[in-house]
């Protein structure tokens, strides 16, 4: 059977520790206030977007250059039934050096097409991923709130 996380991926000319570097700059893409440390293993943090989206995560893994996941601890998502759909989730950042490039994949394990949050959850993930978080890869520039 397919996998049914959602996922994106892509390839970027720079090296795998600028993409890891810019996965850890979470408050240079992740559009919304961010509270903790966010680059350090076991390092909790907190996200909230105005009084739709606050979730907390927890750093499980952090390979340099080649892995970082996070946990979420808790959420509360104001436009779902089921609010804390996140909760119990990992979000997985996956840096691969191939043929003089750097492939990156994102997975959100758990955010399954069934889940009440695939379809807008999964739009905003493109917006800050495949937007936000490959223009602070690609540029190195901080990047503005996508929602706004």
């Amino acid at each position: 059977m397919k996998n049914q996380n959602y996922s994106i991926s892509f390839a970027v000319d720079q090296s795998p520790e600028q993409v890891f570097n810019a996965i850890n700059n979470v408050r240079g893409w992740w559009s919304g206030e961010i509270e903790g440390e966010t680059d350090k293993l076991g390092a909790e943090f907190t996200y909230r977007y105005q009084n739709m989206h606050r979730s907390k995560q927890r750093v499980t893994e952090l390979v340099a250059n080649k892995k970082v996941v996070w946990r979420v601890l808790d959420s509360s998502l104001s436009f779902l039934k089921d609010k804390s759909e996140w909760t119990g989730t990992d979000i997985v950042f996956d840096v691969l050096a191939k043929d003089g490039k750097t492939e990156f994949r994102f997975t959100h394990v758990g955010l399954a097409p069934q889940m009440e949050c695939y379809g807008s959850c999964s739009n905003a993930w493109s917006m800050l991923v495949n937007g936000n978080l490959r223009k602070l890869i690609t540029t190195g520039k901080t990047q503005p709130d996508v929602f706004a």
